[in-house]
């Protein structure tokens, strides 16, 4: 443990996990520590399903109805992956694709006053889908065609929309659309939390609508994957990944001390040793001094013994409760996954709910998207304080992580990522110079 490495992480979340990978293929020498016995910290998946009860204070235990425990695998953070997004990119570029293995998500769905109903993404999609009466489809189907064609290095494809300056509100007009289609055009495609974005240019919001087609259009059923054995097997991938480029690995060790000189890390102190270091990545729990809270999330992990009504028997899924549907300031999720992900024992189902804390009775809150869930077997609820780091690192070479938030993809979190890196690099991170690939990384027997 006393040597002198270039980085050193702390904590085995997916985000550390994944800079850590980055910086041992680019030739860094890397020291990974976590003072948990087991990967993934906030991010980890929780086997066998006695471990959940326990972890949740529930002295009972599992009842025999849910089979046996070691065919559970139960994520603390739900998170799908956006097929054609920057995780998927990440794993590309790294090579971690070799050691998981993903299936579709069978279908994406969206609330609208009570019911839920499939996102219609494609031009015929649009045009079956009853969310929206006749002319809307029309109108919706002229919008998806524009989005399709949006080249922000071609001005003939703007059709008089400045992608600088026009705002969304005014695209959604300019194409006449009513307040349900921008409900799930910016919650369901954009994936959007909150209306913010009405105001601001217009931009970010077609790329996003592009990058949810574009997933789609890769494999048919959803814009959404997820790998088999739950998301714990992603910062297995990475620090597996390090391995082999010669990063070290220590989990079950606790973190005594970080050691500052001058305002500058220059080592981390473990059970009366002390590893030197020119940069630090951490999570929020191991600076609790460098971070500032940022509000909270509520999940609540359902377990049931059937699909989700009206989701034609999906195995896995996603609903968004758009928060115009429900008088709140922030969209409401719902992950659906199960057996057929070897997440859960034989016929049944892992529902979770998650949305940001806007109100002093969180559970209150989550009520219509539990009502979609019933009859539920068993109900584990989690709230959790969203932190950030208060320190960009660049005196201090100090890079904490945000919290992981609401949302149920990883583009958020992908975004810290690179932000994190560009911070310690001083350069992008560019996925444009990677190493491309031969072949996809999903074999072909999952279509």
């Amino acid at each position: 443990m006393d040597e002198e490495y270039d980085v050193i992480v702390l904590g085995t979340g997916l985000t550390e996990c994944i800079l850590s990978g980055i910086m041992s293929v680019n030739g860094k020498k890397v020291l990974h520590m976590d003072r948990n016995p087991y990967y993934g910290g906030e991010s980890s998946s929780i086997t066998p399903l006695e471990e959940l009860f326990k972890r949740f204070d529930l002295p009972e235990g599992p009842p025999e109805s849910l089979g046996r425990g070691r065919d559970w695998n139960v994520d603390l953070i739900p998170k799908f992956l956006m097929a054609n997004g920057q995780l998927v990119k990440m794993l590309l570029y790294t090579e971690v694709t070799r050691y998981l293995d993903f299936k579709v998500v069978e279908g994406s769905f969206v609330y609208k006053g009570g019911k839920i109903y499939k996102v219609p993404s494609t031009e015929t999609e649009a045009l079956a889908s009853n969310l929206m009466g006749m002319f809307e489809k029309r109108r919706f189907r002229k919008f998806l065609v524009f989005v399709a064609n949006f080249d922000e290095n071609d001005p003939k494809s703007f059709e008089g929309v400045d992608p600088q300056t026009t705002t969304m509100r005014d695209v959604y007009k300019k194409f006449d659309l009513g307040q349900d289609v921008i409900d799930f055009t910016g919650h369901a495609l954009a994936l959007y939390r909150t209306d913010d974005y009405l105001d601001q240019p217009c931009l970010e919001t077609i790329n996003r609508i592009k990058l949810y087609s574009e997933s789609l259009a890769r494999y048919g059923k959803s814009p959404y994957l997820y790998p088999l054995y739950g998301l714990g097997e992603l910062p297995q991938g990475f620090a597996r990944l390090s391995a082999i480029y010669g990063g070290t690995y220590m989990l079950n060790k606790p973190v005594d001390d970080i050691i500052m000189e001058n305002g500058k890390v220059v080592g981390v102190k473990s059970e009366g040793e002390v590893a030197r270091c020119k940069q630090l990545i951490c999570d929020p729990s191991y600076i609790p001094d460098r971070v500032r809270k940022a509000g909270q999330v509520i999940r609540v992990i359902c377990i049931l013994s059937h699909p989700i009504k009206n989701t034609n028997d999906a195995n896995s899924c996603q609903i968004i409760i758009p928060q115009n549907q429900v008088n709140r300031k922030s969209d409401i999720y719902v992950c659906m996954i199960s057996y057929a992900h070897n997440v859960a024992a034989q016929g049944k189902y892992i529902a979770i709910v998650s949305t940001t804390v806007e109100t002093g009775e969180p559970e209150k809150e989550i009520e219509p998207a539990l009502e979609l869930l019933e009859p539920i077997d068993q109900k584990f609820v989690a709230i959790s304080d969203l932190y950030e780091p208060t320190d960009n690192g660049l005196e201090s070479q100090v890079f904490c992580s945000c919290s992981y938030d609401a949302t149920t993809h990883f583009e958020t979190t992908c975004n810290d990522i690179k932000d994190i890196y560009k911070r310690m690099a001083g350069t992008d991170f560019d996925f444009e110079n990677m190493k491309r690939k031969q072949n996809d990384v999903f074999g072909e027997d999952e279509q």
